[in-house]
């Protein structure tokens, strides 16, 4: 019950994107056609959930023991930079039409702060490494979750009657606002 709690309120109660506002640059970027909002959504679940594992493996085999705690940052974004470099390099080959549709917010990856901020997260919290996989899958899919709602709500208002000085960001933020709101509703569950 433990791991349902970890994975449901790090998917729903304490979303990265809507209840903590992280990785909003990505969010609001990415978000305006639904098949990039998957793509990215399957991308950012595999960083965060490699680099997360990766970093608490070396956070608690090499930095803890050798009392270079202070070295995470730099340590977990050397981490994330290669895992997102090898994707890229992937996607380039695989799959080239994702890769030029995510266009610059591909390596952006690397800088989104919702991957460093599970993988101090999951340090700060004391979790164990499988609890720590856990709060990553749940962060990710609360991520893709949070982006692909976006997407498809931003998609549908495209074709809204919208007055032409409130299209664009302004209701976006109001969207973002008001889906907010929704998951802020999910606070009470569970006791978390």
């Amino acid at each position: 019950m433990k791991l349902f709690g970890i994975f449901f309120a790090a998917f729903l109660i304490n979303n990265i994107l809507l209840i903590r506002f992280i990785a909003l640059c990505a969010f609001f970027g990415v978000s305006t056609k639904v098949d990039t909002s998957v793509g990215m959504s399957f991308a950012v679940i595999f960083v965060m959930t490699i680099s997360s594992a990766v970093s608490w493996l070396i956070y608690y085999f090499i930095l803890t023991p050798f009392h270079l705690e202070f070295l995470r940052t730099a340590v977990f974004i050397l981490t994330i930079a290669s895992l997102v470099q090898l994707e890229e390099l992937y996607l380039k080959k695989m799959i080239p039409t994702l890769y030029r549709a995510m266009g610059i917010y591909l390596p952006l990856i690397t800088t989104n702060c919702a991957i460093l901020a599970v993988a101090f997260l999951a340090i700060d919290y004391r979790y164990n490494f499988l609890e720590s996989m856990i709060y990553s899958l749940g962060v990710s899919a609360g991520y893709a979750l949070a982006i692909i709602l976006f997407a498809y709500v931003r998609e549908r208002m495209a074709a809204a009657p919208i007055p032409r000085w409130f299209q664009g960001f302004p209701i976006a933020f109001i969207t973002a606002a008001l889906m907010s709101l929704a998951f802020l509703g999910f606070s009470g569950m569970f006791g978390l």
